[in-house]
């Protein structure tokens, strides 16, 4: 199959909050993210997503307040930006409920967190969405999480990878290993309901983790969840192509993105997995209306509620590097962080160039690091096929900076284009890694490390 010719993977990118990366937007007369707490807002997204043919709901989330940025909470707060913010976890089922098709992928750290809980989490949602559950796995980056979880600073970087990977190994361990896959009889004659000679404790002992027994769930459609990752640093390189099956990539160019989609297929060669195991998606934000005129008018529109402030806001709590004090026209330097060097490193190199944060965030077309397609349907699923050519990846983590009108835009002018030219896969699937990698079965593929059993 030509590049021309592949499924876009669809992903709607979203927070649990009032408002996620469109920075000042949450003041459009249009913007419906203050309903985050309504159980209607978000099934009514799940339904318009559904809709829309989206294969997933992308849901970010992070556990601490955003306070690097002149040393205080105060400006996240009272611009909106992340906070406040509840538990994405427990709006799946709910989505789920309304939907058949729709995937969901929920970040979850592995820092702050206990695998033999969290697999039983992942393993109930996989059986109430039918296996359209996918973990996106990150290791935390805000100091402020550190603090109200019980330690006195984050730990360090590359440790957390560590840490994550022993994670990782466990859940692997409870969901494909505990339970044979004829364990659950049900035999009301013999009155047996689970053959305890083929429930397994996992005898894990390791650095970070001790969990002898079983798991406490029976098997669900896919056993382990879809597996997202969004590692751009050297360790965090290595972590994804060890063990993502979608991994989220940024960039401040397409040569940027294609170059760490070619690092990470690399390691994920070294590592013995099929190049095809892996799909890459990135973050784009859209904005389409029926005549090209007319989405420049909405562009426009939209920029004049931007806030570029709120922006260095985010970005200063991301990488642990307080921007507050530094000029807006001031080339971003590159120092060590214990929090998102992958971020920094960007705007020191991105491009092959040192950026501003003016130019990184208050670019002349878009908004933010996030590339930006303008214009009609057509001419924006042309736009996005070139982008995913230049990238070399597999779909888009589609931005909202009007909820959910950026979706529904979305949906009335770009996806009939992309329904046409035969882009989107509009057919039933049996779960999200099915319909991910359409030849592939609802498991883990056999290069993958998790399907690999321990010896």
């Amino acid at each position: 199959m030509t590049s021309k010719n592949k499924k876009i993977i669809l992903s709607g990118f979203t927070m649990a909050a009032v408002s996620h990366i469109n920075y000042g937007l949450w003041r459009h007369p249009q913007e419906q993210g203050h309903r985050y707490t309504d159980l209607r807002y978000w099934t009514e997204l799940a339904q318009l997503l559904e809709k829309g043919h989206f294969d997933c709901l992308f849901i970010a989330d992070a556990l601490g307040l955003l306070d690097t940025y002149q040393g205080s909470a105060d400006a996240s707060l009272s611009k909106g930006i992340q906070s406040p913010l509840i538990d994405p976890l427990l709006l799946v089922s709910a989505m789920a409920a309304v939907t058949q098709r729709l995937g969901f992928g929920v970040t979850v750290s592995t820092t702050y967190e206990y695998p033999y809980l969290l697999a039983r989490k992942f393993t109930t949602l996989d059986h109430l969405t039918e296996g359209r559950v996918a973990w996106n796995i990150v290791t935390s980056q805000l100091e402020s999480a550190a603090r109200n979880l019980g330690l006195d600073q984050q730990m360090n970087h590359d440790e957390r990878y560590d840490r994550a990977q022993e994670f990782l190994d466990v859940t692997y361990k409870l969901w494909q290993f505990s339970w044979e896959e004829d364990a659950v009889v049900r035999d009301k004659a013999a009155g047996v309901y689970t053959d305890p000679q083929k429930v397994h404790g996992i005898g894990h002992q390791g650095r970070y983790f001790s969990v002898p027994d079983a798991h406490l769930s029976e098997p669900s459609p896919q056993r382990t969840p879809v597996l997202f990752q969004a590692g751009g640093s050297p360790r965090g390189i290595e972590f994804a192509a060890r063990n993502a099956e979608v991994v989220f990539v940024a960039g401040m160019d397409a040569a940027g993105v294609r170059k760490q989609v070619s690092a990470i297929k690399a390691q994920a060669a070294i590592d013995g997995r099929h190049p095809d195991s892996i799909k890459f998606i990135s973050a784009v934000t859209v904005i389409t209306d029926a005549t090209p005129e007319l989405a420049r008018d909405k562009l426009e529109a939209y920029r004049q509620w931007y806030d570029l402030d709120g922006a260095v806001v985010h970005y200063s709590a991301s990488t642990g590097v307080d921007l507050g004090a530094q000029s807006l026209d001031q080339p971003v330097e590159y120092r060590e962080t214990n929090s998102n060097r992958s971020l920094l490193k960007m705007l020191d190199s991105g491009g092959g160039k040192r950026w501003t944060l003016r130019e990184a965030f208050s670019p002349s077309e878009g908004f933010g690091r996030q590339k930006t397609f303008v214009g009609d349907g057509a001419q924006v699923a042309d736009l996005l096929e070139q982008w995913l050519e230049d990238t070399d990846t597999d779909g888009i983590n589609l931005a909202q900076w009007v909820s959910p009108a950026s979706f529904a835009d979305f949906i009335e002018f770009v996806v009939p284009e992309l329904v046409a030219r035969g882009r989107l896969d509009t057919t039933p699937r049996e779960t999200l890694r099915q319909g991910i990698f359409p030849s592939g079965t609802a498991r883990l593929p056999e290069d993958h490390p998790g399907f690999i059993k321990p010896d």
